[in-house]
Formats: structure tokens, sequence, C-alpha cells
């Protein structure tokens, strides 16, 4: 059976981007790059605009604010090109152009519902806030873990990741700093039909 890790990358605020922010905010430090390229071999999941997006980058568009790329977005970049990727959405059509990208146009709950149950190896999101939202709502969520960079975006900051959220408890089973700066925190998600009557010790 598949495992599934929703993976965000946060401001401190909990924004997945900013306008005008380089990728990673431009504070990605070599032991995070280090730990990135450790990570083991994952099928990505994601959404219509995170696949535009994405294979924007792939065909050389440049984000906005930006002449070129920085190595390290060139990097992160040409390792999603290489790697396997499931796109849900109904407005896209096929074929898809970036390489190793599948589309599937079933509910997206219902899909990944069946990868997991006969697959195997690890199943992560990348982006897709809405899909993320999602399928933690339908509890096929295993590992919820987010990388928040030391910045606020109060001004800039786009996507707020946890809007529309329902309650969730989370169970702490990974943490790690980075280059001092850069925090990692790893749960086990359980959602919540109500908040607890009691909170735990």
């Amino acid at each position: 059976m598949s495992e599934l890790l929703v993976d965000f990358i946060t401001s401190l605020d909990g924004y997945a981007s900013g306008e005008g922010w380089p990728g990673f905010w431009g504070l990605e430090g070599s032991e995070y790059l280090a730990w990135l390229g450790e990570q083991p071999e994952v099928t990505y999941l994601m959404g219509a605009n995170t696949y535009r997006l994405m294979s924007g980058f792939a065909a050389g568009e440049v984000p906005t604010g930006q002449d070129e790329f920085r190595p390290e977005e060139e990097a992160s970049v040409d390792e999603l090109t290489q790697a396997t990727k499931v796109v849900f959405s109904s407005s896209l059509e096929e074929p898809l152009t970036w390489a190793n990208a599948t589309l599937v146009r079933d509910d997206a709950v219902e899909a990944v519902r069946k990868m997991k149950s006969s697959g195997s190896g690890l199943l992560s999101t990348i982006g897709s806030l809405s899909l993320c939202r999602s399928l933690l709502r339908a509890g096929l969520v295993d590992r919820f873990r987010v990388v928040m960079f030391p910045v606020i975006t109060g001004a800039t900051g786009e996507e707020r990741i946890y809007d529309g959220y329902p309650d969730v408890a989370l169970e702490m089973i990974e943490h790690r700093t980075f280059d001092g700066r850069i925090q990692l925190v790893e749960y086990k998600p359980r959602v919540l039909e109500h908040p607890p009557l009691v909170v735990p010790e």
C-alpha cells in the first residue's frame, strides 16, 4: 500500500509563495539542498494550476521579477521533470507536454484512494492547495510535512495554505532545523469532527 505525504514549503505566516520573492525565498542553504537531494523517489500529485506553473518553468519561463533561474531553482525543476507526475484536471487537454506526466480526469479523491490501495512507494503532493485540502478532508493523508522559511510575507504573500481547512490534530513524528534557520516539522494528521473536549497533556 502506498503512503501519501502532503508536503508544503511556506513562509512563517503560512503562504506558499510571495510576489517578487525567488524560489525558497532565496534562503535555501547547503544543508537543506543536500537533504532535498537525499529524498526517496516519489510520484508527485498535482492539480492544473500547479501543472501549468511548473511545466512553464520546465519549458524555460522565468518567474515574475527574475531575469533568470538561479542554479538551485533550475536543479529543482530538472528533478521534477524526471519524476513521475499525476495531474488531476478536467480543463487540461492531452497529451500533456511535460515529460513523465499523466492526466487523470476522474475524481481526485477516489483516484488517489485507488492509487494508495493498489500501489507501493510514496505519493507526494506538490503545491496544489485545493487538492491537498480535499485529500486531507478525506482522511487519505498519512504524513503532513511543512518546511518553514524565516520570512513573514504579510504584504506580498500569495496562496494562503490553511484557509478552508478542517480542524486537524497533529502528532509530531519528525522535526529538524537546516542551516540554522529553516525549520522542518512533520506530523501524522487526524481530521477532527469538532475540537477536542480535553486537551492532551
